[in-house]
């Protein structure tokens, strides 16, 4: 019997189905958000994807805004954490997992309009578990950063049952 596919593998291959035809990437984002309830809760759209590269949308609406009409920092450490999140599983074999361990954001100017968060990373090759940190950079409609995650993922083997 083959191995299974890996979450990150199965991720890419609904995108790659989606993505391409009217509302794919409208249902593939609400798909990731059903699969990571409290991600989706931001409801966030996955504009680009591919091993070690995402980019989402966030659009600036009543539920992500805090009491200063701007959108809420957790909602943007929301955002950073999926970010950084699908572009290292998409590029993970399925052998291996990664564990969000950390989290921080540099908040550099008001959220507001339609955001877009962006994570390029080199996938590391490993054989035993290591932490790797990825930056998800957050940038509002003229291009400017409004905020910066640093997110920590302890990458690794999937550890085997033991039945």
């Amino acid at each position: 019997m083959g191995q299974a596919r890996g979450v990150g593998e199965r991720l890419l291959d609904l995108w790659r189905r989606l993505s391409g035809v009217p509302g794919g990437r409208w249902a593939y984002s609400r798909m990731l958000g059903w699969m990571v309830p409290y991600s989706g809760s931001i409801r966030a759209t996955v504009i680009e994807l591919e091993p070690g590269r995402a980019r989402v949308e966030l659009r600036d609406r009543r539920r992500v805004r805090n009491h200063l009409r701007s959108i809420h920092a957790i909602a943007l450490m929301n955002l950073g954490e999926l970010t950084t999140g699908i572009a290292l599983n998409c590029g993970l074999p399925s052998s291996s997992r990664a564990i969000l361990v950390g989290m921080s954001m540099d908040y550099l100017k008001k959220a507001r309009g339609t955001l877009v968060a962006e994570c390029l990373c080199e996938v590391p090759e490993f054989a035993e578990d290591r932490e790797i940190e990825l930056t998800g950079e957050i940038r509002d409609a003229s291009g400017n950063t409004v905020a910066r995650a640093r997110a920590r993922w302890r990458v690794g083997p999937v550890p085997r049952s033991s039945n």
